[in-house]
């Protein structure tokens, strides 16, 4: 080995010397520098995901970086029949509306009275020409019945002015006037042409009001007088009870039930047939009734006669 060498020149040493203080320098500026570039790498891996979890990528490849909104809820199904329910109820009335409703309730009244007036008439107009025709002959007797007491009483007034025993004849129409009326309050027995009227009552179906308006009936047209049974019937004669348990003012009667009825026969006879009179609706209760003519009926059942307790006569 030289000289040369083994002892290298100053100047050459120093050299090394800086060359390998500048390859330390290299060295240590090329870590600092892969720290910082290592530091910078994390901080802008961080701001990416944060960036990705804000950014939303379309359909068509681009981002939409607007913050995503939380989720709406979900509205619940609503059915048909629930639509329906809310839109009529709480209900929306309008004054217009509330008039059109009252007009309509007041129209729909008058119609409904009006149907009730005319089907009070239904039976008349189902009836036959031949039951039409003999309802026209006994309204026509009822009203020659009111002439012929209007004739009988002018013919008495007459009589009275022209006779020369005034206070005669007076007492004999005072006395016949007695017995009319104490026929019509049942005080004096009675004899005449009339009617016997039966009904059966088997099933015990009958009520009172059905022999009332048997009776009603018979007064319009023309009965005189009318016993049922034992009891004689008047104007302010009362009937309860039903079935068994039947009461003509308070007096106990059971089926069957007979009525004897001094009038015209001819005129009491159609009253109780005409349609939806009386014996029809005794036979939709399943009870019968028979009506018999008669040339002499006997009312020999009596009421006692009341005095009047503060009635007295204006005559003088």
């Amino acid at each position: 080995m030289s000289e040369n060498d083994r002892n290298p020149l100053p100047g050459e040493g120093a050299e090394g010397s800086e060359g390998v203080s500048g390859t330390e320098g290299v060295s240590g500026e090329g870590v600092n520098g892969g720290d910082r570039r290592d530091g910078g790498d994390a901080g802008n891996r961080a701001d990416g995901a944060e960036r990705a979890q804000d950014e939303v990528v379309t359909g068509d490849g681009v981002r939409d970086e607007t913050p995503a909104s939380p989720a709406a809820p979900v509205a619940p199904v609503v059915s048909g029949r629930q639509r329906l329910a809310a839109s009529l109820w709480p209900p929306r009335v309008s004054r217009a509306q509330l008039i059109v409703a009252l007009l309509l309730f007041v129209l729909g009244l008058g119609l409904a009275i009006q149907v009730r007036s005319t089907s009070d008439n239904s039976a008349l107009r189902g009836a036959r020409q031949e039951d039409l025709v003999r309802i026209l002959d006994e309204l026509d007797d009822r009203t020659q019945r009111l002439e012929d007491e209007k004739t009988r009483l002018e013919s008495q007034r007459s009589e009275l002015e022209s006779s020369s025993d005034q206070a005669e004849e007076a007492r004999k129409q005072t006395q016949e006037k007695e017995q009319q009326l104490g026929i019509l309050a049942g005080t004096v027995a009675a004899e005449g042409p009339g009617i016997t009227l039966t009904i059966t009552d088997s099933a015990g179906a009958i009520e009172s009001d059905m022999l009332l308006d048997a009776i009603q009936e018979l007064r319009a047209a023309g009965a005189e007088a009318i016993q049922v049974n034992d009891v004689r019937v008047v104007a302010d004669s009362y009937f309860s009870g039903s079935g068994g348990d039947m009461q003509i003012d308070g007096t106990k009667v059971t089926a069957p039930y007979v009525f004897k009825v001094i009038g015209k026969p001819e005129d009491l006879e159609p009253a109780l047939n005409i349609p939806g009179g009386v014996v029809q609706t005794l036979e939709k209760e399943q009870a019968t009734a028979t009506v018999q003519r008669s040339t002499k009926i006997v009312v020999d059942a009596l009421r006692p006669a009341k005095r009047p307790d503060y009635a007295q006569s204006s005559s003088q």
